[in-house]
C-alpha cells in the first residue's frame, strides 16, 4: 500500500503544479494583451542626387557640398536627355529613393533645382542664384562628416500655402534620418532656410558650444558659417513628379534668358540713339550751309 499512495501523492502534486503554471501563463497572457506598445515610425527617407549635361565646375562643387551634408543621398549618374525627366521616378525607384534633387543646367550658365518626392510627387522647381561653394568661401567653421543637422525655417514658411508645402518637402530632403547607414550620431550644425524677397536663402551654420578665444572659460553657444550658401527662387510647384497639375506659379520669376534679352535691347536702344543724334546732327550741318553769293570767292577768282 506504500508505494500506491506514494504514487498517488506524487501524482497530485504534478497536476498541481501544471495548474499553477497555467494560471500564471493564463495571467501573463491577460496582462500582455491589455498593454499595447506603441510602434515607433521609422524614418526612411532617401535622397537621389543627380544631375543633367552641361553642369559648370562651379554646380558640380555644390552638388559634392550637397552630398557630403547630406549622408542620406545616393549619387548617380547625369542625365543625358532633359526632356526625359518622367524617367528621374524609375530611376529614384531603382535606387531604393523616395526624394530626388535634381539639378538641371541651360545654356551652361543658367540652374534649375527640382526637389521631388518620388513617385507620386509633388514636385517643385526652383531657380538657383549667387552660388558659393565651401572651397570657394574658406569659412572658419567646421562640422563632422556624416552628422545630422538641425532644421532650422523661417516663420513665414507658415505664412502661405506654398511655402508651408516646400517646408515639408525640404524637411524630408533635407532632414537626415537618425538610422541612415552613414548617419553619425551627432548634431553639431544648423541648416537655415529664410525667405527674403521672396526668394529663399540657405546658410549652413557650425554649433560652437565654447568660445575659441577662450577655451577655459564658460560655455558660450554661437554659430558660425561653413557653407555653401545659394538663393533659391520658387518659379513652379506640381502636383505630380516632374509634371503634372500646376499647383502653384510665381507670377514675379523673371526667366535669366529674358533678363539678358532685355539688357541687349538696351544697349541696342542706346546705339540706335546715337546713331540719330548723328543724323540729325547732319542735317542740322545742311540746313545751316549758305549759298554763295555774287561776291563769293570762289566766283571773283574764277
Amino acid at each position: 500500500m506504500a508505494p500506491l499512495l506514494t504514487a498517488q501523492k506524487a501524482y497530485a502534486t504534478k497536476l498541481d503544479a501544471k495548474g499553477k503554471g497555467k494560471r500564471k501563463a493564463d495571467d501573463t497572457d491577460v496582462d500582455d494583451g491589455n498593454v499595447q506598445q506603441p510602434k515607433q515610425k521609422r524614418n526612411k527617407q532617401r535622397v537621389l542626387l543627380l544631375s543633367s549635361r552641361g553642369i559648370t565646375h562651379r554646380m558640380r562643387h555644390l552638388m559634392n557640398d550637397l552630398e557630403t551634408l547630406l549622408p542620406h543621398v545616393k549619387k548617380d549618374s547625369k542625365l543625358d536627355s532633359k526632356s526625359q525627366l518622367h524617367l528621374l521616378p524609375e530611376i529614384a525607384d531603382l535606387n531604393n529613393c523616395n526624394n530626388t534633387l535634381y539639378f538641371e543646367a541651360r545654356r551652361h550658365e543658367d540652374l534649375y533645382m527640382w526637389a521631388t518626392k518620388t513617385p507620386n510627387g509633388p514636385s517643385i522647381k526652383l531657380h538657383v542664384q549667387n552660388v558659393h561653394t565651401m572651397d570657394e568661401l574658406k569659412m572658419t567653421g567646421n562640422c563632422l562628416k556624416g552628422s545630422r543637422g538641425i532644421l532650422s525655417f523661417d516663420k513665414a514658411f507658415d505664412e502661405t500655402e506654398w511655402g508651408k508645402l516646400t517646408k515639408e518637402v525640404f524637411t524630408h530632403i533635407f532632414g537626415v534620418p537618425p538610422l541612415a547607414r552613414k548617419a553619425k550620431p551627432f548634431i553639431d550644425h544648423v541648416l537655415t532656410f529664410s525667405i527674403l524677397d521672396n526668394k529663399i536663402w540657405f546658410r549652413n551654420f557650425q554649433i560652437m558650444e565654447k568660445d575659441p578665444l577662450q577655451p577655459n572659460g564658460p560655455p558660450q553657444t554661437s554659430l558660425v558659417e561653413i557653407g555653401p550658401r545659394f538663393v533659391l527662387t520658387p518659379i513652379r510647384i506640381f502636383e505630380g513628379a516632374f509634371g503634372g497639375a500646376t499647383v502653384y506659379s510665381n507670377p514675379e520669376f523673371v526667366t535669366p534668358a529674358s533678363v539678358r534679352s532685355a539688357i541687349r535691347h538696351a544697349r541696342g536702344d542706346k546705339y540706335r540713339q546715337r546713331k540719330e543724334a548723328q543724323e540729325e546732327t547732319s542735317k542740322r550741318k545742311v540746313l545751316r550751309k549758305r549759298n554763295e553769293d555774287a561776291l563769293a570767292v570762289s566766283k571773283v577768282f574764277a
